[in-house]
């Protein structure tokens, strides 16, 4: 936790900073922008008065036509001199705006490269925070008991703040129905450690031998099973979880405990689905019991 304020802290302190850095920029481009309007106002202004000075010379120089040459040439040579005074004068803007224009790309440039490196600097630490997470949460959450281990869960222990036996009996049932088979294992045990004695306890108990089975695992769902029966022997689980022991031993190569587990179950539970497929099963297992005999 005090790591992850640490990284959160560091984030608001280089935010501003980033922040400062791009509103300086922009306010040294406003003052660039403003000195090139000004320029090119005193520009024109300079070229309206040029051009009324030529317009003059002009006349003039029309009106001095009529007496020869003479005015011609003068004409000639004030053109010429006014339009080196006007090259001279809008020579210097013009370099000073094309300066300003690439001034002004390279200072874009860097900003993008800023901006690039900050959220590159933003999704390294947000990668980081997301390990450091992951991290506590393993280091909090007690070690869960590998696939093919079936353990009683102690009772007594207390679920996390505000947890409800709905909510995670839920989040186990989704994470089953959509193969995280190991989530789902891990959250039937919480529920078991944690409501031992609740509403859907026979079920959890019911999907975890399920989900031995689900991994082939036989020796964990006879044993999965075999605990449902002996704690909740009253539960509308129980002739289904027979018929799945049932199931697992034959997978397992142990055809006559099958068969007795079978027999139980049509005696026990006779009128039920569970038995009525326990039959079939049984039916298909005497054949090969017979050829075996014989043999």
């Amino acid at each position: 936790m005090a790591v992850k304020r640490l990284l959160a802290v560091l984030c608001l302190i280089s935010a501003p900073v980033f922040a400062q850095k791009v509103q300086d920029m922009i306010r040294e481009l406003q003052r660039d922008i403003a000195t090139l309007q000004q320029d090119t106002k005193t520009l024109n202004s300079k070229f309206d008065e040029k051009m009324a000075v030529m317009n003059t010379l002009l006349q003039q120089a029309l009106d001095e036509a009529k007496g020869g040459n003479k005015g011609v040439a003068v004409l000639d040579r004030q053109l010429k001199d006014s339009l080196k005074e006007m090259q001279s004068l809008i020579a210097a803007p013009v370099a000073t705006l094309n300066s300003r224009v690439d001034s002004l790309g390279t200072d874009m440039s860097a900003l993008s490269e800023s901006v690039k490196e900050l959220s590159s600097r933003i999704g390294k630490q947000q990668a980081l925070l997301a390990d450091i997470k992951t991290l506590v949460e393993t280091i909090n959450k007690p070690p869960q008991p590998p696939p093919g281990t079936v353990t009683t869960p102690t009772p007594g222990s207390q679920p996390p703040a505000g947890v409800t036996q709905q909510q995670v009996y839920e989040a186990a049932f989704s994470d089953k129905d959509k193969g995280n088979f190991d989530q789902a294992f891990n959250e039937f045990q919480d529920y078991l450690r944690w409501f031992p004695t609740g509403e859907y306890a026979p079920n959890s108990q019911f999907y975890i031998g399920e989900i031995f089975l689900y991994k082939k695992d036989y020796d964990g769902a006879v044993d999965a099973f075999n605990l449902l029966l002996e704690k909740y022997p009253g539960s509308n689980k129980a002739p289904d979880a027979m018929y799945l022991k049932a199931r697992a031993l034959m997978s397992n190569d142990k055809k006559n405990s099958a068969l007795k587990t079978l027999d139980e179950l049509i005696k026990t539970y006779p009128n039920t689905e569970a038995a009525r497929k326990g039959r079939q099963l049984k039916a298909s297992l005497a054949p090969a019991q017979k050829k075996k005999s014989r043999d």
